[in-house]
């Protein structure tokens, strides 16, 4: 298959281009160039998808195209210019207007009100979702076989965000120093999350199944302690972990979720409790496979020690065991 991945040089679509190459497929990455490199294989055309589609693409036939974009014009413009190739759009859980319903399927649950602009939508994550819903639309009013893909949290090497690579980072430093571990209250909370490299294999085998419909790509909820005893075996770590309440981390002033002095993948109050709750029988029947915890936290741990730079959001260390030592009788 001739496949045109519409960025292919960050996170999750360089790890479809790696998939897609990995496959024998034929592999062309449409991007700006600027915030990295494609894989060895691949061939680059620069495009910024705030100007016309570059003839050198739309002189070529692809069999499939994969989009992760979150600006509906850019999207529009696309789709326009491959409307009879196999269409992968990666869009987001963010999309729901209900987050309360545990269990919640893509055919079940509502969605935003769809919005376009053009507006950065990080100012917050309702505006995301519905520009990602807008974008949906779009893919599948204007294409011939469209696959909408509704991650949640994506984890694993080379993540930008930093959520997920706390944990890993965090237990391999108490591996070395032997201190505590904080964990938010209550531990038994669920949580789900999907491997970059689960997610890409299944958008390329789904491309060439000829796959459609609409799906979360999540792995089955588990709860908050046992992702933390994976990370744990994942690392080679087994540090003691200390529960605290979320009243009390609020009072030393931990946030939630991602930034400075955060527990990052801690939720908490920011969600209802369908946010990681969602069932995926239909995407693991359609393809979607989760490969255990513990790989993805070993061989994140792997990428970060060997990328100095890479970022790990949340409390340092010292943060971390100041706040312990404040809360420990």
């Amino acid at each position: 298959m001739r496949i045109l991945v519409l960025g292919g040089t960050v996170f999750l679509s360089r790890a479809v281009a790696e998939a897609a190459l990995a496959h024998g497929h034929d592999v062309v990455c449409a991007a700006r160039g600027v915030s990295g490199t494609v894989p060895d294989g691949a061939t680059l055309v620069r495009w910024d998808r705030a100007e016309a589609v570059p003839a050198e693409l739309t002189d070529t036939e692809f069999d499939a195209v994969v989009d992760v974009s979150r600006i509906p014009s850019h999207v529009r413009g696309a789709v326009a210019a491959f409307p009879d190739a196999h269409w992968t759009f990666v869009s987001t859980v963010n999309v729901y207007a209900d987050t309360a319903t545990v269990g919640g399927t893509p055919a079940t649950l509502p969605l935003l009100d769809p919005v376009e602009t053009d507006e950065d939508p990080s100012a917050g994550p309702e505006l995301y979702g519905a520009m990602k819903v807008a974008c949906e639309n779009i893919v599948r009013t204007g294409t011939a076989a469209a696959l909408v893909i509704r991650p949640g949290l994506i984890v694993g090497p080379g993540d930008p965000s930093g959520r997920f690579t706390y944990w890993p980072a965090r237990f391999a430093q108490a591996a070395q120093d032997g201190l505590p571990v904080l964990v938010p209250e209550p531990v038994d909370d669920p949580v789900q999350l999907v491997d970059v490299r689960d997610l890409a294999e299944w958008i390329v085998t789904a491309a060439e199944q000829g796959t459609t419909g609409d799906f979360d790509a999540v792995c089955p909820p588990l709860p908050r302690a046992e992702l933390l005893a994976q990370v744990a075996e994942g690392t080679g770590a087994d540090p003691e972990l200390v529960a605290v309440a979320p009243e009390v981390l609020a009072e030393h002033e931990v946030a939630q979720w991602s930034g400075p002095r955060s527990i990052p993948f801690w939720a908490g109050d920011l969600v209802d409790g369908g946010f990681m709750t969602h069932d995926v029988t239909s995407s693991l029947a359609a393809g979607l496979t989760i490969r255990p915890i513990d790989q993805t936290a070993r061989d994140t741990l792997v990428w970060l020690q060997a990328t100095p730079d890479a970022k790990v959001t949340g409390l340092t260390r010292a943060e971390e065991q100041e706040v312990l030592a404040a809360v420990r009788p």
